[in-house]
């Protein structure tokens, strides 16, 4: 069975496999890091994750990615 990793995003953290982790990683550095909803269904399937879980991890992936710029945690005027 696969360890639990959290994201360190402190309330807001979620609990996922290493697996499911890596998976939500390579779409993130290798596809897009804004998934349209036929894409976030994709990537859902592949991690067993709902929808939603997966939206939301897409959510705060980008708000640490942006910080990790110096961007606002929050997509603004600039488009990345």
């Amino acid at each position: 069975m696969a360890a639990e990793v959290s994201m360190g995003l402190g309330v807001a953290a979620m609990q996922l496999a290493e697996d499911q982790i890596k998976v939500l990683e390579e779409n993130f550095t290798k596809v897009t890091k804004h998934p349209d909803e036929t894409t976030l269904m994709l990537i859902a399937a592949e991690c067993g994750l709902s929808e939603e879980d997966t939206a939301k991890w897409f959510r705060l992936r980008n708000a640490l990615w942006r910080q990790a710029e110096g961007l606002p945690a929050e997509l603004g005027s600039v488009k990345d």
